[in-house]
């Protein structure tokens, strides 16, 4: 009997995946979730709000990775991310500033493996580790997650907001993943 309902449920589980939760692998501790990425997703239509926090926070890691590539396609990604609210022209013009130039580094050090050393050159498959703390879910419907980045002494916050009538967590503030870094070990004049 319980073989068949863990059976059940997991057919349920997959046959209700987005194309981003089938795109990616999870493997979690008490207090962190490592997200494994196939491959990169490249457009809006690949990405969508998840039934986790640590899933659409991943997504956003590469959706802004996206946006160093192609701004148009990380623009439409992150927008696809928040749902109903989409970038403000404020938000956008903070994107510009804090990501493309001499700091398109930024996004990408947010995956697992990327380092100063290295030009933050992640690890392939790319994976984002996303962890919480006691105090991640204190406001109803809100999380509070930190992803590590390469060049940072501490982890970065982002927020998500789940909408109770679907169960999905979209995309709230991603501005915590913006703050300057370490500069690759190529653009450092002190090497």
């Amino acid at each position: 009997m319980k073989l068949q309902k863990l059976f059940l449920a997991l057919f349920a589980l997959v046959l209700f995946m987005t194309p981003a939760e089938a795109a990616m692998k999870l493997e979690s501790s008490e207090h962190w979730v490592r997200v494994e990425f196939d491959a990169l997703p490249q457009s809006a239509a690949e990405v969508s709000p998840c039934q986790t926090p640590e899933e659409t926070a991943a997504l956003a890691v590469a959706a802004l990775v996206r946006y160093t590539e192609n701004q148009e396609a990380g623009i439409a990604m992150l927008n696809a991310l928040r749902g109903p609210r989409p970038l403000s022209p404020q938000e956008i013009q903070l994107l510009k500033d804090q990501l493309l130039g001499e700091r398109n580094y930024v996004a990408r050090s947010h995956f697992n493996g990327a380092t100063p050393d290295n030009d933050y050159t992640p690890i392939v498959p790319y994976s984002v580790t996303v962890a919480d703390s006691v105090h991640s879910y204190d406001q109803e419907n809100y999380a509070t997650l930190y992803i590590r980045s390469g060049g940072a002494d501490s982890p970065r916050p982002i927020t998500l907001r789940k909408k109770p009538s679907t169960g999905e967590w979209f995309l709230w503030n991603h501005v915590g993943l913006l703050p300057g870094i370490r500069v690759p070990a190529s653009k450092d004049p002190w090497r």
